[in-house]
């Protein structure tokens, strides 16, 4: 049996420590340019060393993407980019594009290279070329099934590693490469701009008959034609090992820390479960579902992996997700009177129940005894993001344990 990587998406750098410490085998993230994700907060590449350092302590890989479609203007840029990260040493670059690559390879010569997703990876034959090139791992298209992925993995050599998506946001687009937010708003995707046009509301008009409204819609505010519902493979982990599938791949790297922490604790645990014993999976199952439906959502899909979606693949009354639990903050300290550190992220107050969120699968129900500013000031609430808070749980929380409340229905 191939070793299982868990790969998760870290959008900064407490995004990062919170997904090594919650059970990933390697997270991605972007540096301050050239990858897909231009509206994240991204890495400086001083936050990139010491995030690289937090992972290698625990013995965690560190990817970078570098995955934009490039234009020529970008080429001399990233040349100047890969110079820098040959002193940063990250573990891989994840690209797409051929110029891009041809790059990496000779400023980086012992750079692991991936394959990303957006190069559109839907035959053994593009496999094979990759590895060919240089390529140690190529990112399947979210368009093949698992029947396809089997055979590609029957089609290249034993040690070229294959990765897939296992959970996240699908796109409308081919492998992720969009052109309506290029189209309506000048941003391009494969430059990293995506402004999510898949999640707007849509009519259709007549040519002839322009500024009337066709009523084609589902409900009183529109129709969201292009809007997918979210991936979940949580109860086909055994049928993605057996299709020789060695990293499973989270989408979010614009996702918070409790969607992070919520989603990597969950498959850690459904992975090793399986690996230690199918029938321990197959009994914790509920668990798993109940777990993976507390992070935001836009309910689940499997995708392509069983097949063409069909139309309950997308959502077409809204484009909202399901929201059950709310973001509290990430502890980080005990101050030694048993009193939490936080930066605050939502509202709660003295009194309410909240949970605290373990790494190792413990949820912890308590009571909200006290809040006080740093200057030792006690308040009711805290309804100011960002602020700095010392909160009495009547519980011992450690370092990275999750703070969280159940949404008001």
């Amino acid at each position: 049996m191939r070793k299982t990587e868990l790969l998760i998406p870290a959008g900064s750098l407490d995004v990062l420590k919170t997904a090594v410490i919650f059970g990933a085998d390697a997270v991605y993230l972007g540096g301050e340019a050239f990858g897909l994700r231009a509206k994240a907060k991204n890495f400086t590449n001083d936050e990139i060393r010491e995030g690289i350092a937090f992972a290698h302590e625990r013995g965690v890989k560190v990817y970078i993407t570098a995955n934009i479609l490039a234009h020529n203007d970008d080429l001399p840029g990233v040349e100047r980019y890969f110079e820098e990260l040959r002193d940063i040493r990250p573990d891989a670059l994840i690209i797409s594009d051929p110029g891009v690559f041809a790059i990496a390879k000779r400023v980086l010569p012992d750079m692991e290279l991936h394959i990303s997703t957006q190069a559109n990876n839907t035959n053994y034959g593009t496999y094979q070329f990759w590895y060919e090139q240089g390529a140690k791992r190529v990112v399947s298209a979210r368009e093949l099934s698992l029947k396809e992925i089997r055979e590609i993995r029957e089609h290249v050599p034993e040690d070229m590693e294959i990765e897939s998506f296992i959970h996240g946001a699908m796109c409308i687009s081919y492998s992720g490469r969009c052109l309506l937010s290029n189209y309506f708003t000048g941003r391009d995707a494969n430059q990293g701009a995506c402004t999510h046009p898949c999640r707007w509301k849509y009519s259709v008009v007549e040519e002839t008959r322009p500024g009337e409204y066709l009523p084609v819609y589902e409900n009183e505010r529109g129709t969201f034609i292009f809007n997918s519902k979210d991936l979940c493979m949580i109860e086909h982990i055994p049928e993605m090992i057996e299709a020789g599938i060695d990293s499973f791949k989270i989408e979010g790297r614009m996702k918070t820390a409790l969607y992070v922490a919520t989603v990597a604790r969950t498959y850690r645990k459904a992975i090793d479960d399986y690996l230690e014993d199918p029938q321990k999976y197959y009994a914790n199952m509920e668990w798993y579902k109940e777990e993976i439906g507390k992070c935001t959502y836009r309910e689940f899909t499997t995708g392509f992996y069983f097949g063409k979606p069909d139309s309950n693949t997308q959502i077409y009354d809204n484009n909202t997700y399901v929201k059950n639990y709310v973001y509290l903050g990430t502890v980080e300290e005990n101050d030694g009177r048993g009193f939490a550190k936080i930066e605050q992220k939502n509202k709660f107050s003295v009194g309410e129940t909240i949970e605290i969120m373990k790494p190792d699968g413990r949820n912890v129900m308590t009571e909200v005894r006290g809040i006080y500013t740093e200057e030792g000031v006690s308040q009711e609430s805290a309804p100011h993001p960002k602020q700095i808070l010392y909160v009495d749980l009547g519980e011992k929380a450690d370092p990275f344990d999750i703070l969280r409340k159940k949404e008001e229905s």
